[in-house]
């Protein structure tokens, strides 16, 4: 028997092959870039990688990934844990009777404007989402060609404001704006850029940013623990950092359990884990957005180590129909260590040769790990988001914050090296 993944995470591949060899099932990865994976196929264990098989298709075909589902022998599962193939997967499933999703629920998680819209209408958010009109012509003055769309923004959404893409990913085409200088020059740069989705304007939340990770089967929804987020200073919108698991007071953490599963439920996703990201404002919880999804980076890993065991077995009870026997397990995410962890960013444009301080890490307490993202030669363009992420250094401790700590530490002494287009 197999169970199949349509793309995966960066991280937790070794993970989950391990979840599915364990349940009885070979997984079966189908990838558009092996090279993804790269970490995570170094680093398999025997037994996953005895349970694992991959085939080369174009995952951006749905027809050609139909066709290599088809020919796995004994399919009876299939695993969907991104963003950007969640629909395609949650239709692939359907089309072939696999338990999954139902998949307009999977495309309104996806617009991220429509769940605004949603959930401000049934009174679970002070803001609303205004669908803004791009002129995709470079304009030779910001301000005029801008002035219908913002004048607009400022009536409707009010400033402080953020300007995004519906379907983004990796916070890509995100925009914090403060002023109506920052709103035209906002709204001019989203004019030259291509949209997954569409931009939509939303009231900007003053607040730490933090995610629940949740686990549901058929509407009951169990918080496994909040992770704690620390974005970049403004303008950029990248994450930084992360801990897990935060020590919220028991009644705060009460009212967290309620108001996510109350949001899960109205946004219609009532089974499978959940990544819901949110400020937490001097009024409470606001919503970011919703990833039907484990949390991305390290947060599969997090989970893991925090509550003693492989949580990716959710996933393929989930993939193939059955309750998560971890809904009903007595764990919980102080049984186990805390971790903490950063995204080592460069400081420039250009071509990544390598780091240094790797070698330095094993100096550090709280036994820092690396987890690379990029390879050397590989060009960074993007510096704003998490596309000029070049790794991740992952510490332990007794608390997420003392984790945390350490993680800051020992990420502070590497260095990604970058070779300018100006020094080849």
């Amino acid at each position: 028997m197999t169970i199949a993944a349509l793309e995966a995470l960066t991280f937790g591949l070794g993970r989950l092959a391990e979840a599915a060899g364990g349940a009885g099932h070979r997984l079966c990865l189908l990838t558009g870039d092996r090279a993804v994976y790269r970490h995570e196929l170094a680093h398999l264990t025997p037994e996953a990688l005895a349970a694992l098989d991959i085939v080369d298709v174009d995952t951006f075909d749905e027809s050609a990934c139909a066709a290599a589902l088809a020919a796995v022998p004994d399919l009876r599962g299939l695993v969907n844990s991104t963003d950007t193939w969640s629909v395609p997967g949650a239709d692939l499933a359907a089309k072939l009777g696999l338990p999954g999703p139902d998949p307009a629920a999977v495309r309104l998680l996806r617009d991220k404007s429509r769940v605004r819209t949603l959930l401000h209408e049934r009174g679970l958010s002070r803001g609303r989402a205004l669908t803004v009109p791009i002129d995709p012509v470079s304009p030779a003055d910001p301000a005029e060609a801008s002035g219908p769309s913002a004048a607009e923004i400022l009536r409707e959404i009010g400033l402080p404001a953020v300007l995004k893409d519906s379907s983004g990913t990796s916070s890509r085409n995100v925009w914090p704006v403060r002023d109506e200088q920052q709103l035209h020059a906002a709204l001019a740069e989203a004019a030259q850029r291509a949209f997954a989705g569409r931009l939509f304007a939303e009231p900007f939340f003053s607040g730490p940013v933090y995610s629940a990770e949740t686990l549901g089967w058929e509407g009951e929804t169990r918080l496994l623990g909040v992770l704690s987020r620390q974005m970049s200073p403004e303008p950029s919108v990248r994450e930084e950092a992360a801990a897990f698991p935060v020590a919220f007071p028991d009644p705060e953490l009460d009212v967290l359990q309620d108001w996510v599963g109350r949001v899960l439920a109205t946004a219609g996703h009532d089974t499978g884990f959940a990544h819901v990201e949110f400020v937490l404002t001097a009024e409470g919880p606001e919503l970011v957005e919703i990833n039907r999804r484990i949390g991305g980076a390290l947060v599969g890993e997090a989970l893991c180590r925090a509550l003693g065991t492989n949580v990716y077995e959710a996933m393929v009870d989930t993939a193939l129909g059955r309750r998560p026997a971890l809904l009903d397990s007595p764990v919980d995410a102080s049984s186990g260590p805390a971790t903490g962890f950063v995204l080592v960013y460069p400081d420039r444009r250009g071509t990544l040769t390598g780091w240094t301080g790797l070698d330095a890490l094993s100096a550090f307490p709280g036994s820092p790990e690396w987890y690379p993202t990029a390879v050397p030669g590989r060009r960074v363009e993007h510096l704003g988001d998490q596309r000029g992420c070049t790794g991740i250094v992952l510490a332990e401790a007794a608390t997420a914050e003392l984790a945390l700590h350490r993680a800051l530490s020992a990420a502070g002494s590497v260095r990604p090296v970058v070779t300018a287009d100006d020094e080849g």
